[in-house]
């Protein structure tokens, strides 16, 4: 790795060499000590991002939002609805003004099939760095702040560690493959032995498993995909129990309530290692997609990992911006 990451988009952790992840990850760490010992980090000062938000969000704005802050910039928070995107303005030209007005911009699209390509449009165009917050494809801020998350979990290193991403019955919103896809792609990097489980019908696809057995092998660690949600929760390090959508079409006669059981219970737990950590994005669907025992237990990290989220957004924005 030589010269700046300053200007470089933030969509997708597959167009960021591991060497840049890690720098990635050095920074977090380093903003997260500085935040715990109140040391100011003016690393921005008067920067301005713009946060376009086509969906709903908690943990993606406010560590966006304080994260500027806390640099020494502001935001601005966008509300599509209240934009002229909302009477179809295109990307290009949203892109070119809104990059003309600060130094960056960060969206979220989720609309599946077309949230990808907007965000890449909006990059195209933009003479700014553009930062994905979550499209229909990939969430890079929340797969950095998992993996700085498990890092710290287990500081001897993640070589071999057993990390099972798995599908989990959830009654809520329709949620997008972006978070296990991301994840996916990103642990057998890290040379984690990655297991995908999910009920036939909830396939990733084809090209991400390919990926992630290519990226598994060429880090010393495995990839599988089962449909046995016990079996991956067996003898498990790291157990990541979160639903997604069934995006493919390929088999439109499944029905969600013959998977009510694909639910993180205190049994499946005690299948893992004793020392397994419990993970989740959030909003977790409580009652269905996990039991209040296991989230409010002792082995859980939701929070740990969700306040990762403002430390590993301030570190994309003070190397980018």
């Amino acid at each position: 790795m030589h010269g700046t990451l300053k200007g470089r988009h933030f969509i997708t952790l597959r167009d960021w060499s591991k060497e840049e992840i890690n720098l990635l990850l050095d920074v977090s760490k380093d903003l997260k000590r500085k935040h715990y010992m109140d040391i100011t980090t003016n690393y921005l000062p008067n920067k301005t991002i713009f946060l376009m938000f086509f969906e709903e969000s908690t943990r993606t704005r406010n560590s966006m939002e304080a994260g500027i802050a806390q640099l020494g910039g502001h935001a601005n928070f966008l509300d599509t609805s209240t934009m002229q995107v909302n009477h179809g303005e295109v990307a290009k030209d949203t892109g070119v003004i809104l990059s003309s007005f600060g130094h960056g911009i960060a969206c979220r699209n989720c609309f599946w099939g077309t949230g990808n390509q907007y965000i890449t449009e909006l990059a195209r165009h933009s003479s700014r760095p553009v930062m994905n917050l979550q499209c229909d494809l990939y969430h890079p801020m929340q797969g950095v702040a998992d993996l700085l998350t498990i890092q710290e979990r287990f500081p001897q290193g993640t070589q071999n560690l057993k990390v099972s991403i798995i599908w989990a019955f959830a009654t809520s919103h329709k949620k997008p493959i972006s978070v296990p896809l991301t994840q996916a792609l990103l642990f057998p990097r890290y040379g984690m032995d990655v297991t995908l489980a999910h009920p036939e019908g909830f396939e990733l696809p084809d090209w991400v498993i390919e990926e992630a057995r290519e990226n598994a092998l060429k880090n010393g660690g495995s990839f599988r995909v089962i449909h046995d949600m016990e079996e991956a929760f067996r003898d498990a390090h790291v157990v990541i129990p979160k639903n997604w959508g069934s995006w493919s079409g390929k088999n439109p006669q499944v029905n969600l309530e013959d998977y009510r059981d694909w639910k993180c219970t205190e049994e499946k737990m005690a299948l893992a290692d004793e020392n397994v950590i419990y993970m989740h994005a959030l909003p977790a669907d409580r009652g269905n997609e996990v039991e209040d025992a296991v989230i409010d237990g002792p082995h859980s990290v939701v929070y740990q990992e969700a306040e990762n989220r403002i430390h590993t957004a301030k570190a994309v924005m003070a190397l980018t911006l």
